[in-house]
């Protein structure tokens, strides 16, 4: 296997510079692990899971990995900080996570992210086994990137534009205009910066890297696979969906009462009835029934599907390892190509 050689792969010790992101409700141990068994890096959505749900999905993912109890884990695990902020969860939310020595934790949507760095950071040096926890930040902004570098001293920068599917920030500028404003402030010596936000294809991450970022994020691609949380419905609606079948909303959110989001944060989802009736004013009572029900019946008309902006660049369900194998060589064909463009 042809392998990138950047600042991102030698920290993670990867060939491919590909994060199979965290997804609540849809990366779980086996999707983490897959995609890390094929030379990328997978993640772990906790969202909404209990500590003992965590270490569920960790330990399956060790198995995956024919790994022993002892030996650190070499997937991630993200995490909404809004919940850990809800104390005293938040620590044994985290603790789980450490405990399995994970190699990396992904923060993002929280006023007290810095908190939870410096908890982490705490962690290790107490610990005594020696592991440092590479920890990833989410930001929608220049601004937010340098509070990352500077203030918190974080490892990885994950920018995630406008075209992400599920939460994300609705002021947030579209990928291409995100990736450059934080490349221009970034440190000489700053972190490594990943770019997410409606990435299908091998070719999206080939042209990421040549704007100058050393990895990039896929999250809806990864849904549709096997290894996936989500049902059969819902990732047939993936398949079959088209390039403007998504939406930024709140509408799930006041369907499930998940309404604990920062200010700001909204979703990328498939549009259907669910957001029809938020936007025309359905009571929000009728809202969350038809919704519950239709969560329980599998109605494709009303059911929440995260979706990103590329989401119709692919169809058909593979294994993580089969998408990541794919991914790499697609990326390597395009960076090819792009070495041919210079004349000598």
């Amino acid at each position: 296997m042809s392998r990138i050689r950047n600042d991102f792969t030698v920290l993670m010790d990867i060939p491919i510079p590909i994060v199979a992101a965290p997804m609540a409700g849809a990366s779980g141990g086996a999707l983490a692990a897959q995609a890390s068994g094929a030379g990328a890096f997978g993640f772990i959505g906790a969202g909404y899971l209990t500590p003992s749900r965590i270490q569920e999905e960790l330990s399956l993912a060790r198995a995956q990995l024919l790994l022993s109890d002892a030996d650190p884990l070499p997937i991630g695990v993200g995490y909404l900080a809004w919940q850990l902020d809800k104390d005293p969860a938040g620590v044994g939310l985290l603790d789980v996570s450490l405990l399995n020595r994970v190699q990396a934790i992904w923060l993002a949507f929280g006023n007290n992210i810095g908190r939870w760095v410096d908890y982490i950071r705490s962690y290790d040096a107490s610990s005594g086994h020696g592991h440092k926890t590479l920890i990833f930040v989410q930001v929608s902004s220049a601004k937010e990137a340098l509070v990352a570098i500077q203030d918190w001293k974080v490892d990885v920068l994950v920018a995630q534009g406008s075209e992400s599917g599920g939460h994300g920030y609705s002021a947030a500028p579209p990928l291409l205009t995100l990736v450059p404003s934080i490349l221009a402030v970034l440190p000489k010596e700053g972190p490594p910066v990943l770019a997410a936000g409606g990435l299908s294809t091998g070719g999206h991450v080939a042209s990421l890297l040549t704007l100058g970022v050393s990895g990039a994020v896929l999250g809806t691609r990864f849904l549709m696979t096997e290894e996936s949380f989500y049902n059969e419905v819902q990732k047939n609606i993936l398949v079959k969906a088209s390039g403007n079948a998504t939406v930024r909303t709140t509408a799930f959110d006041h369907a499930r009462g998940t309404l604990e989001w920062p200010e700001g944060v909204d979703g990328r989802a498939i549009y259907n009835k669910t957001v029809k009736d938020v936007e025309d004013g359905v009571d929000i009572k009728i809202v969350r029934e038809n919704f519950n029900r239709a969560t329980q019946d599998k109605d494709p008309d009303r059911i929440l599907v995260w979706a990103g902006t590329g989401v119709d660049l692919v169809t058909e369900i593979q294994t993580a390892q089969d998408v990541v194998r794919e991914l790499h060589a697609d990326m390597m064909k395009h960076l090819s190509f792009v070495s041919t463009l210079i004349a000598t």
